[in-house]
């Protein structure tokens, strides 16, 4: 007789329970909707609706009938903007010089920046906040004043560099054929390794000091602490610093295109991303300039997805 009262009293305790669970994952929902919207904003402004134009405008072409003396009109071309790009000697060889500068760039810049990192955390650095200060400095030189100065020292007849490497009878054309893209990496580690210094650094200072005293107790010195202790530990920070210089490096522009000035070895198509400004505002041929962006933004993808999916697969094998 007392069994039915109990049961009907649970399941009327339960119904509001259930529904407080709702309106709390209701509230949870709209309040993520409100915080990401601004993100899917920006993400549609900045990049959804420019891919889409370049993808459009990559399938039409200008064309003048009468013999170019009739009004200029857009005509559909299908893939022949991308064949025209693909079978570029020019394009190819901008992507073949984008490519050798990756492989000298990026690893440059990763290894100096976590030497620098690790060199500024072990303490042997004296004046460190002042050290960070000065390495950070150049980051803070927009890229195209950074790209002048350098144009300036590479500059033979006014450069104090290269009179000074003369007094000592050495004499280096940095604008020559072999010597004009370390130049060019040079100037994007000038300007660009302390930021990612102190990138690695911050996620130094999130390291465990227990785990490093416990090293040094198991008898591991400075470089061997350094090197399997702290790095591994800052994995994460690795790959993202080195993904995002690979999709920077991809993006090649300023440097060369000052550097052109003045060094013939450097030429309006040296890199895709020059290719598609020369293409655009140089010949007027927005379908081609438009094929070559889409190119290049499906090999950025491409390279991205494939540095993620490798070191996901790392560490899927040492978390077994």
């Amino acid at each position: 007789m007392t069994a039915t009262p109990q049961r009907t009293t649970t399941a009327g305790t339960a119904a509001p329970a259930t529904r407080a669970r709702r309106a709390a994952q209701r509230r949870q929902l709209t309040a993520c909707g409100v915080l990401m919207t601004p993100f899917f904003a920006l993400l549609v402004t900045v990049f959804l609706i420019p891919v889409g134009t370049a993808l459009y405008l990559s399938f039409f072409s200008d064309d003048q009938p009468g013999l170019g003396f009739g009004p200029e009109r857009q005509v559909f071309v299908g893939l022949r903007s991308y064949t025209a790009v693909l079978t570029d000697p020019t394009f190819l060889a901008g992507l073949g010089t984008v490519a050798l500068y990756c492989l000298i760039y990026i690893p440059l810049m990763v290894a100096g920046a976590l030497a620098l990192a690790l060199l500024l955390d072990s303490g042997v650095v004296r004046l460190r906040a002042w050290a960070q200060l000065g390495l950070f400095l150049p980051h803070a030189v927009p890229g195209i004043i950074a790209a002048l100065i350098w144009l300036y020292l590479y500059t033979p007849g006014i450069s104090p560099v290269i009179d000074l490497f003369a007094k000592a009878d050495l004499h280096i054309d940095f604008l020559g054929l072999h010597t004009v893209l370390p130049s060019i990496v040079n100037i994007a580690l000038w300007s660009n390794l302390g930021y990612n210094m102190v990138v690695f650094y911050a996620a130094l200072q999130a390291v465990p000091r227990e785990v490093i005293e416990a090293a040094v107790v198991d008898g591991a010195g400075p470089v061997r602490t350094a090197l399997q202790v702290k790095t591994p530990l800052i994995r994460a920070s690795l790959v993202m610093v080195a993904m995002f210089t690979l999709i920077w490096a991809l993006q090649l522009f300023t440097e060369p295109m000052l550097l052109s000035q003045s060094s013939p070895m450097v030429n309006s198509r040296f890199s895709p991303s020059m290719y598609i400004y020369d293409a655009a505002f140089t010949r007027n041929n927005y379908g081609l300039a438009a094929a070559a962006s889409v190119v290049l933004l499906a090999c950025t993808i491409a390279l991205s997805y494939g540095v993620t999916r490798f070191t996901g697969r790392a560490d899927a094998k040492e978390a077994r």
